[in-house]
């Protein structure tokens, strides 16, 4: 039976973070070899950081191999345990292997453009004509629905989703010491081998023996650390900001009738909004940054140099501004940058971003996610932030991170005896 069928012969994949990758079910194998797995190899896990941090080329595929290592190494452990259905073992490791199927290029900054959602993506190539769908259908005829589940969060045990979506989960143990070893930082490392070891099967998610606190206590601020030292570096954000805008500003031109040079045929499904998944399918980094190179040359003085920015890294600079603090200073701005001729919808932006390194349980709301819970000597299970004092004292608080920012060059570049130079420099602070 071809839901049971091992390989001959156990394939190994060597990698950096977990040192090997084992595949033994020929299912995954097959899985890997499909055409939509292989293009994730196309779409960089960290988006835009690697014009931060020069190591941070590693992929979605890279990603998906390690959380597919992780899970897989936790089901080992769980063999024999009350409470583990080991029938759901090939279930785990194949929604594990796929659940970032659907990120395109440059992943959220795209989805955020063109309002869409990559888990939407996911269900639609799990459960559309494709290859994975194949593969999946000859396991049983609703297993490819079953993986698509568990990717949404809606799979009936809550346990199988927890390995791969809660607050102490594979994909989130994979990317944060694979995001640390690919940047060069020391933040994201944590005792992982010690956090397998303690983790127990219940009803419905996964608990953590007391004896391993301090293990989670370390994976939690790594987490924090990850997020305000790489995930939201603002060298990162910049060349976000700069990409947003090309993708705006080519979106612009195509419905006012702009003739382009290169008419952005890859691009013309998600300006028109009908996001066909055939379309998303043929996207990846390596067709945008080709666009954005021919772009360099287009008519449009706008599209051009915002290419000619991201291509080259000149990128934005930022100040510290809160706009909702500071509207007044806000406004003026933008009206000395209009005064100026200074595009401001695409040379003025204000960006924020905020993280809840750890959130306790507060039912009903939007997004929530379990808390993590301590399995006590005594068999009582008592969640991590009664427990930790550190843990305790980041738990439910949003930090929140507002950066404007705006081309350096262009206002150095206005005459010294132009007014609203200096009134510009005033208020961004740099005079």
């Amino acid at each position: 039976m071809y839901k049971d069928e091992q390989l001959d012969e156990e394939k190994v994949f060597k990698d950096p973070v977990h040192r090997y990758i084992h595949v033994k079910d020929r299912v995954i194998w097959d899985l890997i070899g499909t055409a939509e797995f292989q293009r994730l190899r196309r779409i960089k896990q960290l988006g835009t950081s690697f014009l931060t941090f020069h190591g941070a080329e590693h992929s979605r595929f890279n990603h998906s191999l390690g959380v597919y290592e992780i899970v897989r190494r936790i089901l080992f452990n769980f063999d024999g345990r009350p409470h583990w259905n080991k029938d759901q073992r090939l279930l785990c490791l194949c929604a594990a292997l796929l659940h970032d199927l659907g990120h395109g290029p440059f992943s959220h900054t795209f989805e955020k453009v063109f309002k869409l959602d990559h888990e939407a993506f996911t269900r639609q190539i799990v459960l559309g004509d494709t290859e994975i769908n194949y593969i999946l259908r000859r396991v049983e005829e609703d297993f490819p629905q079953k993986v698509a589940d568990v990717i949404n969060k809606t799979y009936e045990d809550k346990l199988v989703v927890s390995l791969i979506s809660s607050q102490i989960d594979a994909d989130r143990m994979d990317y944060l010491q694979r995001d640390a070893y690919f940047t060069g930082v020391s933040y994201g490392h944590f005792d992982m081998e010690r956090i397998l070891r303690v983790m127990r099967p219940l009803e419905d998610q996964v608990v953590i023996k007391q004896s391993g606190m301090h293990a989670v206590e370390d994976y939690i601020m790594s987490r924090y650390q990850m997020y305000w030292q790489v995930y939201f570096h603002p060298v990162s954000r910049s060349a976000e900001v700069i990409l947003t805008k090309i993708l705006h500003r080519a979106k612009e031109l195509y419905e006012t009738g702009y003739q382009f040079s290169l008419k952005p045929t890859h691009f013309i499904s998600f300006f028109s909004e009908k996001n066909a998944v055939e379309d998303y399918l043929k996207l990846d980094e390596s067709i945008v940054l080709y666009y954005f190179q021919m772009w360099i040359d287009e008519a449009d003085p706008i599209l051009s140099d915002l290419c000619v920015r991201f291509i080259n890294r000149r990128l934005f600079k930022y100040v510290e501004f809160n706009p909702n603090a500071q509207m007044k200073e806000w406004m003026d701005l933008y009206q000395l940058f209009q005064k100026v001729g200074i595009n401001p919808q695409y040379y003025l932006v204000d960006d924020s971003s905020s993280d809840l390194p750890y959130d306790f349980y507060r039912p009903g709301e939007e997004g929530e996610r379990l808390p993590i819970h301590l399995l006590m000597p005594n068999q009582e299970l008592k969640e991590l932030s009664r427990q930790s004092d550190i843990v305790e004292s980041i738990s439910g608080k949003k930090r929140t991170d507002h950066k404007l920012y705006f081309p350096m060059d262009f206002i150095e570049a206005l005459p010294d005896d132009q007014p609203e130079k200096s009134e510009i420099k005033a208020i961004l602070g740099l005079s």
